[in-house]
């Protein structure tokens, strides 16, 4: 079986064997799945692409039995740059990991047309995404004016209003492609109702995601020593979706009981190019700045930590160190850092949204709370697990149980594997 898979970022082993800057950060999930697919006995032949019109050449290469390619061709010509992979690769399946980028739809449409099957990987479902995208963002901020868009066409910031028609077009973009797919897979009842929505002739295969192999091995989480002050986690609250101004408004209730309290934000931090340039980038990087003076406001910001991005032993490193990890997102499907936090055995608190309940049982391996705009609810969920470490720990064990069935390696690569086979025998039956 020769399989051709279409990622979305160059990842770390890509880049290595196609002689490519490193890349630490991102992709874990798409590393975990394929060294447990290529350690199958009866493993696939695999190639793996990506495109990065960023480059002056095509990049090629191969390692420990994967090939690995990256494109550079621009958006206008990825769909003649795909006709001639598959034409030279002799593909009998291709595996497009996510719906939403212009690459998965030119690859789609390609192999539409050159007859071989394609398998769509549903990742988040971007129309709840886009739906949800600036929820509980004061209005001031979420429209700039003439001189903003001025200064991004030669400077880009992350203008909201810029933001949302993105995730409006990625939305659109996913949910043509869907519209044609024949094959989706994807791991939650909430993406399996967005396929029902927008792909109802699709046969839907579900498979669950393996995390990068640094969570499965080594030290869990423990309890930290009696009457230290506790530390909240999160990641990524640099773009509104994540919902750091939600968690930033429920820290007040949660520092009157435990005045030491911190939270560490995991991702970008806030840009920062000293006095001269804060005014101007505070006009364009609003929901930053709407953090930033929010937590002010409130009181708050000496107690709000931002880490920059983690490589994966470090980004393990802050969960071992964490009381607690949240995830306040206004949309997720099944959240990397949600199964790796529960990997570890740490306690979490999510927001009760999309897949998220699908991943993690509210009461008995974690706290779920809802709606995800109301700061008391996410408090009152945080002081429960704080309040009571014991129940704490037996939440972060139970998780931990549920995380290793859920993200189990060996079984995702043999359902993965079993899925293909799957779609090729019912390509043989048509017509």
């Amino acid at each position: 079986m020769n399989v051709l898979w279409l990622v979305s970022i160059t990842i770390p082993a890509a880049a290595a064997a196609c002689g490519l800057p490193p890349r630490e950060v991102g992709g874990g999930w798409l590393t975990g799945q394929l060294g447990a697919l290529a350690a199958l006995p009866d493993a696939p032949a695999l190639t793996i692409c990506s495109v990065d019109a960023r480059l002056a050449a095509p990049a090629s290469g191969a390692a420990e039995g994967i090939r690995y390619r990256v494109l550079n061709a621009g958006p206008n010509m990825l769909g003649a740059a795909f006709s001639k992979l598959l034409r030279e690769g002799g593909f009998d399946l291709v595996h497009i990991w996510g719906t939403e980028y212009p690459a998965a739809a030119a690859l789609h449409k390609a192999a539409l047309a050159a007859g071989v099957p394609a398998l769509v990987g549903i990742q988040g479902v971007m129309a709840d995404c886009a739906a949800h995208l600036l929820d509980g963002v004061p209005d001031r901020y979420r429209k700039a004016g003439p001189v903003e868009h001025a200064i991004n066409r030669v400077v880009p910031g992350a203008l909201l209003d810029l933001s949302q028609k993105n995730f409006d077009a990625l939305a659109a973009s996913e949910a043509a492609l869907l519209q044609n797919a024949r094959y989706v897979t994807g791991r939650t009842a909430f993406d399996r109702a967005a396929v029902s929505r927008m792909a109802p002739a699709a046969r839907y295969y579900p498979c669950n995601e393996t995390l990068r192999p640094g969570f499965y091995t080594g030290a869990c989480w423990t309890p930290r020593t009696f009457g230290a002050a506790p530390r909240l986690l999160m990641t990524q609250g640099n773009y509104p979706l994540k919902n750091l101004h939600t968690a930033l408004a429920a820290l007040p209730a949660l520092r009157r009981r435990w005045p030491g309290l911190t939270l560490d934000v995991a991702g970008w931090p806030p840009l920062d190019k000293g006095p001269l340039l804060r005014p101007v980038i505070a006009r364009m990087f609003p929901y930053q700045t709407f953090c930033r003076r929010l937590a002010r406001q409130l009181g708050v910001a000496d107690c709000v930590h931002y880490t920059g991005p983690l490589a994966e032993s470090a980004m393990r490193q802050a969960y071992l160190d964490a009381d607690c990890y949240l995830l306040p997102s206004f949309s997720e499907n099944s959240p990397n850092s949600l199964g790796e936090a529960m990997l570890l055995g740490l306690p979490c608190v999510a927001s009760r949204v999309g897949g998220i309940p699908d991943l993690l049982a509210d009461g008995t391996e974690g706290r779920l709370y809802a709606p995800a705009t109301d700061p008391a609810a996410l408090a009152d969920a945080v002081a429960a697990v704080l309040a009571s470490p014991d129940e704490g720990a037996a939440l972060g064990l139970a998780a931990r149980k549920r995380a290793l069935s859920t993200h189990d390696p060996a079984a995702n690569a043999a359902q993965l594997q079993a899925i293909y086979r799957a779609i090729l025998i019912e390509e043989a039956r048509r017509p």
